[in-house]
């Protein structure tokens, strides 16, 4: 049978135990950022915050330890219908807070899946009002609606949501591959309209290069036009001083002009010939000025008798000793003026003949047979 001793020592042993026990629970340590909510015998008591804190040991006790950090939670994807009647699967993020550790411990029981909920509702009637393309384009706006509207009601829990962010919209494989097309028709879109733009504005660039070119070059035309004319000005001045500075017989200017007329009956683009009207008093002088033989005619000239006579050139005013005349230019046989003259002027019929009618000796068409060409006569 046990002693006294004993029996005290035991039971002195239990109230130290007791001791221990009791102060371990009395005693309790808050963390930073964390609060605790106490109750004795069953109803609230307190708060407590962060800190060593002592409670009543076998009163009160701790209900719940509430995290005061901003918490984030991501919630699965959620099918939603929009106005236009396609199936979009959303998921969203949610940020929020315990403001209010009392009221979220007895506000509510689970106040995360009461958020989730709410947020998956409050997001299929946002989007139900909304079509597909502005759902896709209007994330701001339909996180601000669902910001609202989860503020307004977690309030009362004493839970703030600071932001709601929505990850992802997945619209149907089928509707994904139409967008795809119509984005990449408006790429095309918009790189044909580019490439218009550079052929529009390459084309301008190349008509000024060509206006500026062709500006440049009718100067450039202009200017060799009046250098040229007037080089071939300054050309005339220069023969005709020589002319007259050499003090040129009319003889040799009679008889060049007579030399010149057939050349110009003979051209094949002539179409007329104009023969001037004191064209036989040039011929009168002329043959004056050659001393042919025949009669005179009133004021010195030469008749005209209509036969080929030997004419002999008068060197009798020139100065023989600068110019070496060859002998057989003493003996040159020159051809009557009027038979010249008439030989130059069926040249010249013949020549208009021949342009109009494609050959010499038709007649023209509605009219009477015209006589043969009369052969010149030597």
């Amino acid at each position: 049978m046990p002693s006294i001793e004993t029996i005290l020592a035991a039971v002195l042993l239990l109230f130290l135990v007791f001791v221990v026990v009791s102060l371990l629970r009395a005693v309790r340590i808050v963390p930073q950022s964390y609060a605790i909510i106490v109750e004795r015998l069953g109803k609230f008591q307190a708060e407590f915050g962060a800190g060593m804190h002592i409670l009543v040991p076998f009163v009160d006790r701790v209900r719940a330890t509430v995290d005061l950090r901003e918490q984030v939670v991501s919630f699965p994807p959620q099918p939603v219908i929009t106005s236009d009647n396609l199936v979009v699967s959303i998921d969203s993020v949610i940020y929020y807070q315990v403001t209010e550790p009392k009221r979220a411990t007895y506000e509510i029981s689970n106040y995360l899946q009461a958020i989730e909920q709410l947020t998956i509702t409050t997001l299929r009637n946002v989007i139900g009002s909304m079509e597909l393309e502005e759902t896709l384009t209007s994330r701001d706006q339909i996180n601000g609606q669902l910001r609202g509207v989860l503020d307004q009601a977690t309030g009362r829990w004493g839970i703030r949501v600071s932001n709601v962010e929505l990850k992802s919209i997945d619209p149907p494989a089928s509707i994904q591959g139409a967008m795809e097309q119509q984005m990449r028709a408006e790429r095309d879109k918009r790189a044909a309209v580019l490439t218009a733009e550079g052929v529009k504005q390459s084309q301008i660039l190349t008509a000024e290069g060509d206006k500026q070119s062709a500006i440049l070059r009718a100067e450039g035309q202009a200017q060799s036009a009046i250098l040229k004319a007037q080089g071939e000005s300054k050309a005339i001045l220069a023969v005709f001083d020589a002319i007259h500075r050499g003090n040129a017989d009319p003889k040799l200017l009679a008889y060049q002009y007579l030399q010149t007329l057939p050349k110009i009956a003979n051209g094949s683009s002539s179409k007329m010939w104009i023969v001037p009207t004191e064209f036989t008093a040039a011929l009168d002088g002329i043959a004056a000025a050659l001393g042919g033989q025949g009669a005179k005619a009133p004021g010195g000239s030469a008749a005209f008798s209509g036969q080929a006579q030997d004419v002999q050139v008068d060197l009798s005013g020139m100065d023989t000793t600068a110019l070496e005349v060859p002998e057989d230019l003493a003996r040159t046989r020159l051809e009557s003026p009027r038979e010249a003259l008439a030989q130059a002027r069926q040249e010249a019929d013949a020549a208009s003949d021949e342009a109009e009618y494609g050959s010499v000796g038709y007649p023209q068409p509605g009219s009477e047979q015209l006589p043969p060409p009369v052969p010149p006569q030597r």
